[in-house]
């Protein structure tokens, strides 16, 4: 009989209950007992969902108070010395997470290709590990006390030490013998306390390594099976196909390979895969919200199910940590429209599903898999998810459409003379603190408890309030501060033809901070201006530069649930487009700089180099299409956060925006290395201070900071700005920061002078 289970679920709650508790305990309105006990409520709830679905085995390990992978660094106490912790306790595990007064918090990078966000474990020569028996093993006990058969889910060795920083002359692998010293404890006590299974999650296979990497595996793997219950190896987003000799021969009870991504792989396992090892399949789509075509999964698993039987597992592709909790919650989607998606509680279904149609016969699961069937048949005939003149636009873009008028050293003759800035000009990413009193106008509007002319004169009077403070502060090109804008893309979204917007759709970005990502289900078409009118409201305020706030058409693209009707390429070019018209209506409207965001960019690139250049085609034909119908004196920015962009500098440069702002505090600038080394031609803004964090950083460190920027940037090419957008933060933080900003900026132009 064929089992079922899931690499992970999501810990946010379908209310976002964690999000709340955790934002209550650090604002000390709940003790610490408080928070717990939430935190054992939900992980409750979500054990007690996956065995009501059916599924073999439920997974403990996956449930984090900000981040799984900061999770195993409190468990193998890898704190860093600098935060002089000794054993990692809840609060010392937040004090990591969002810095101390006294030390930054650690660094923040993308989860491969997705637009959750992890904590990188902070490692050095003098690292050392040992188990911290209070993360873990008490969720391992809570579980088995409420009768359920488990699975244990923890990052492998060699992951972990991969996503780690370390200085680059530093060699991670010479820890991996002291960090495998910390797994032989810990999964012995597993064995002993009778877990059925533990999965190691391994995604780095699906990336270029390196071959002593490579190497690593079967020694780890062969110390690791001496003493621990069984082995589960989880790679997921991409093919492993290249590694499956290696692979085959490791001593694992079994493998988890991604369907999903790289359906092509399972041909490179099946036919000699060992008789005594599990395959487990992901088959359900973990990262997007379309329900499953399960008569074409039925058909991809029936061989691996005649070879294997109780030896196939069935599962998402990866965890679900990537889609929303429960689609029950959702009320106000169009009927049709809700019928084609599946949210985490409905995956599990699915993969239950599944799981009975292999073992009982797809006739005892007859009406489940007609009606699935009847919606995936729906979506595919839709008349709403196509729009003529949407594809006859983009079938006459030409290669001239995504070219400025003059190359860069040009233009930025002309935009200083029209703009006439400082030297090392002061600006923001985008957004200003969303208040409660934002929040609930904009709530207030929303459900209809106020006209469109109160909600408008709340919105001008938060826009104003921005404008006084940032020419207060000193300033010098100036932001709206977005008060109107629940979410860089979801507000856009709202107003473009193609997409649809749920109500309790959340998932989790990073810590407490949870989106709520629109839908593409359909081609996109701008039927009106989005943010002229806002913002030409906002320079009437001001004689200072007000930059328009977009957002990129690759970022509107990743951080939604896309269509998987349509090559990605295609939606992006739509996007392009509709944003395109939106900058032209800025420009008209009297805004000299345009900030077209695309944090998202790097996030897209496939985990392989090989795909590699054409996403970088597209993605960057994409971005100059919106931003090129402007003049020359027209300034474009670009913003882009938390990505390793070293690799990919040409396609930045490709992208020609005149100023590119990027996040580089938490680094203390070591990313800009990468640019100076690669003499990025065009103006940049290397990100002072880091806005994930409370903490207000001293005169003197962002002077540090700005001055070792200015020894690989030159002054007149140098902007000033924090490391992104400041919605999440409180306005005394902000202002406070800023005045710092201001106040350094302003000592280094008299050197400089």
């Amino acid at each position: 009989m064929s089992q079922a289970h899931i690499l992970g679920f999501p810990r946010i709650g379908a209310g976002r209950e964690l999000k709340t508790a955790v934002e209550a305990h650090w604002k000390g309105e709940l003790p610490e007992a408080g928070l717990r006990a939430v935190g054992a409520t939900l992980r409750q709830r979500h054990w007690d969902l996956q065995k009501a679905a059916g599924l073999d085995l439920v997974t403990v390990g996956d449930f984090a108070w900000y981040d799984h992978l900061h999770n195993a660094t409190a468990l193998f106490s890898a704190a860093p010395a600098r935060f002089d912790l000794g054993r990692v306790d809840l609060a010392g595990y937040f004090a990591m997470a969002r810095g101390t007064p006294q030390q930054p918090a650690l660094a923040m990078k993308k989860w491969f290709d997705t637009n959750y966000h992890y904590l990188q474990p902070e490692l050095n020569a003098d690292s050392r590990f040992s188990l911290n028996r209070d993360w873990l093993l008490p969720e391992v006990r809570e579980a088995q006390a409420l009768g359920h058969k488990i699975k244990v889910v923890l990052p492998g060795p060699l992951s972990y030490l991969w996503l780690a920083s370390a200085d680059a002359a530093f060699d991670k692998l010479g820890l991996l013998s002291l960090l495998l010293n910390v797994y032989f404890v810990l999964l012995a006590e597993l064995n002993a306390m009778g877990v059925a299974c533990v999965q190691l999650d391994e995604p780095i296979l699906a990336l270029d390594l390196p071959q002593n990497w490579l190497d690593a595996y079967p020694v780890v793997y062969r110390e690791l099976a001496a003493t621990s219950p069984p082995l589960l190896l989880a790679s997921y987003f991409g093919s492993v196909a290249e590694h499956a000799p290696l692979l085959r021969s490791l001593p694992m009870a079994g493998l988890h390979l991604d369907l999903v991504r790289a359906p092509d792989q399972l041909a490179a396992f099946l036919p000699d895969w060992p008789d005594d090892k599990i395959l487990s399949l992901g088959i359900v789509d973990g990262r997007n919200l379309w329900r499953t075509d399960l008569v074409n999964a039925l058909i991809a698993l029936h061989p691996a199910h005649a070879q294997l039987g109780e030896r196939l597992w069935i599962s998402a592709s990866c965890s679900l940590l990537h889609v929303p909790t429960d689609l029950a919650l959702e009320h106000k989607l169009d009927p049709e429209l809700r019928s084609w998606m599946a949210f985490a509680t409905q995956k599990l279904d699915e993969i239950a599903l599944l799981k009975r149609a292999l073992n009982d016969g797809e006739a005892a699961v007859w009406k489940p898999l007609h009606a699935a069937g009847s919606a995936i048949q729906s979506r595919r005939r839709a008349p709403s998810t196509r729009r003529a003149e949407v594809r006859e636009r983009c079938a006459a873009v030409g290669a001239r459409d995504a070219e400025r008028g003059a190359p860069f050293a040009q233009r930025i003759v002309q935009q200083r003379d029209a703009l006439q800035l400082p030297l090392l000009p002061t600006t923001t990413i985008g957004s200003f603190p969303q208040t409660a009193d934002i929040r609930a106008a904009r709530a207030a509007f929303k459900q209809g408890k106020t006209s469109a002319a109160d909600y408008e004169s709340a919105m001008k009077a938060s826009i104003r309030d921005a404008v006084s403070r940032q020419e207060a502060l000193g300033l010098d090109v100036l932001v709206h501060g977005e008060a109107e804008r629940n979410d860089m893309v979801e507000y856009f979204g709202e107003q473009l033809a193609g997409y649809a917007f749920t109500e309790n759709g959340w998932v989790q970005s990073y810590g407490s901070r949870c989106v709520k990502p629109p839908v593409i289900y359909g081609d996109i078409a701008r039927p009106k201006a989005m943010t002229v009118e806002w913002t030409r409201y906002a320079q009437s305020l001001t004689d200072k530069p007000m930059k328009g706030m977009l957002t990129g058409p690759i970022t509107m693209l990743f951080w939604s649930f896309v269509r998987d009707d349509l090559p990605r390429s295609e939606v992006a070019l739509q996007l392009a487009l509709a944003l395109r018209d939106e900058v032209g209506d800025l420009e008209r409207a009297g805004i000299r700089v345009i900030q077209i965001d695309e944090p998202a960019i790097r996030e897209g690139l496939p985990l392989k180099q090989a795909a590699w250049p054409d996403y970088l085609s597209w993605a960057v034909h994409a971005f100059r299409l919106s931003s090129s119908g402007v003049r020359d004196a027209t300034q474009i920015h670009t913003h882009m956060c938390y990505s390793e962009f070293n690799d990919i500098l040409p396609a930045i440069a490709a992208m020609d925006a005149d100023v590119i702002t990027i996040e580089t505090s938490r680094s203390r600038m070591a990313l800009l290395d990468a640019f100076a080394e690669f003499r990025y031609p065009n103006d940049i803004g290397p990100g002072l201070y880091d806005i994930h964090s409370p903490r207000v950083p001293a005169l003197d460190e962002m002077r540090r900071l700005l001055q070792r920027a200015l020894k690989v940037v030159p002054a007149e090419r140098l902007w000033v700005n924090p490391d992104c957008g400041l919605k999440t933060r409180g306005w005394p933080e902000t202002e406070a920061a800023l005045s710092q900003m201001v106040a350094t900026v302003r000592e280094l132009r008299k050197e400089l002078s």
